[in-house]
């Protein structure tokens, strides 16, 4: 199962946590032509696996859950500002 860094844990939760979300909201990922695409979201949609990491939400579809299934999943803000998502084979 997918897991998270520390850092990633931290930004899913604060992209997550606004005024007004629902405690359901997580960061969805899905599989699209040329990767993935990482958007949030209110809620999971049919059929997506939820992975809860110290309190950070994130949703696979089912082809992210297959690609994803031995990865962690890590973020980080770049030199200009700009949110980084990367992924690195677990140990």
């Amino acid at each position: 199962m997918l897991t998270l860094t520390e850092n990633a844990c931290t930004i899913v939760k604060q992209m997550t946590d606004i005024p007004d979300a629902p405690d359901t909201a997580g960061l969805r990922i899905t599989q699209v032509d040329t990767g993935f695409a990482v958007t949030a979201t209110a809620q999971p949609e049919a059929g997506d696996e939820v992975v809860v990491q110290d309190g950070a939400t994130v949703y696979l579809d089912a082809g992210a859950a297959d690609q994803l299934g031995e990865m962690t999943l890590d973020a980080g803000v770049d030199d200009q500002g700009a949110l980084q998502f990367g992924l690195l084979a677990q140990a």
